[in-house]
């Protein structure tokens, strides 16, 4: 089994550039996190801001406190970043007085969800009086979109750094670094994509249906569904994709909660769908005790998922039992669309491994 972040041996031919990673197939990652912190550091260092008779200066970060990576498979670039900022700023009116006034800039969720116009920005000053609140009021007013812009210099900048050597050249191509402006312009325009994704997954899994099981006494009629699907990849990556945390939220575009162990628990689209593991098999097989937040209390259905991988792709087989049958129709809808369908978007599991190589 191919451990995280790194590639399986079989799918590795000779004619290659670097002899890794052939045609960008593996999922790789890299860590910028480091890298962010002194580059946030940098961008609101002694930033100033200032408009007619006010001048104020961003003077350092206090509190720079989150993650940043950025992952490469099939060729498409996918960016994850969270920061929570606090930012030491200071100001004063030069007509009227060179007292100057402090106070602090609080950015809690920096990240790739939200665009840069809705980033929330809190403005604070240390001592209330005429002059500051009026300096409060510029901040608030002229000084949060200044910050924004800087905010967008370092997802600008994290974008063209983590870009280089992460996509590898084709056989026949020369050079370490083939990311071009498409490359970028299909992240950003996937995160945009993402973002409604995610807000339609969890509308979807949470719109109560009326079922007359609610009624006291009258017994639940269920269905069973089975369907099967061709994914473009070795069967241990498509497990990974369907355990581990990092890459179910990657499909699910949203916080994921995955323990892949035996009795462990998985809660997906903000506590929409949860359940636990019953049995797994790296590679082969997940089985699962799986229901939906409006389904009637203590129901569970029974979904069961096995791997069986070809030479050139992995058949994934799904049988779910005990689904409500008022549910039956949208259940086997939201596997295609919400699992199914993401998961090859964004890890480029629709696309033939032949035609890769």
């Amino acid at each position: 089994m191919a451990k995280w972040g790194e590639g399986d041996p079989r799918w590795i031919v000779e004619e290659r550039p670097d002899a890794t990673n052939v045609n960008n197939w593996h999922w790789t990652e890299k860590n910028a996190t480091p890298w962010s912190k002194e580059r946030l550091h940098q961008l609101f260092k002694d930033f100033k801001i200032d408009q007619s008779d006010i001048e104020c200066v961003v003077e350092a970060v206090d509190k720079c406190q989150g993650e940043a990576t950025v992952n490469n498979r099939k060729g498409k670039l996918i960016f994850f970043y969270e920061w929570e900022l606090v930012l030491k700023w200071s100001g004063q009116l030069l007509k009227n007085s060179k007292l100057s006034h402090k106070g602090k800039l609080t950015i809690p969720n920096l990240s790739e969800e939200n665009d840069l116009e809705d980033v929330e920005i809190t403005v604070t000053i240390d001592e209330s009086n005429d002059e500051s609140e009026t300096l409060k009021q510029f901040m608030y007013n002229v000084g949060r979109d200044s910050i924004r812009k800087q905010l967008g210099v370092y997802i600008k900048e994290l974008k063209e750094e983590y870009s280089k050597n992460l996509i590898l050249p084709k056989k026949g191509e020369e050079g370490g670094n083939s990311i071009n402006n498409a490359s970028l312009n299909d992240a950003n325009n996937a995160k945009n994509a993402a973002q409604r994704a995610a807000a339609a997954a969890a509308a979807a899994v949470a719109t109560p249906k009326a079922s007359d099981s609610s009624k006291v006494g009258c017994k639940l009629d269920v269905r069973t569904l089975s369907m099967t699907e061709e994914f473009h990849c070795n069967a241990n990556d498509l497990y990974n994709a369907l355990t581990k945390p990092d890459m179910v939220s990657a499909f699910t575009r949203a916080p994921a909660k995955v323990d892949p162990v035996r009795g462990g628990e998985f809660v997906l689209y903000g506590g929409n769908v949860f359940g636990k593991f019953e049995e797994l098999i790296p590679g082969k097989k997940i089985q699962q005790s799986w229901r939906l937040k409006n389904w009637s209390s203590g129901h569970f259905s029974n979904v069961l998922i096995e791997l069986e991988e070809t030479s050139n792709s992995t058949m994934m087989t799904l049988q779910q039992t005990g689904i409500p049958a008022s549910e039956y129709n949208a259940m086997k809808t939201n596997w295609q669309r919400y699992y199914w369908h993401s998961i090859k978007q964004t890890f480029g599991f629709g696309t033939s491994i032949a035609d890769s190589l």
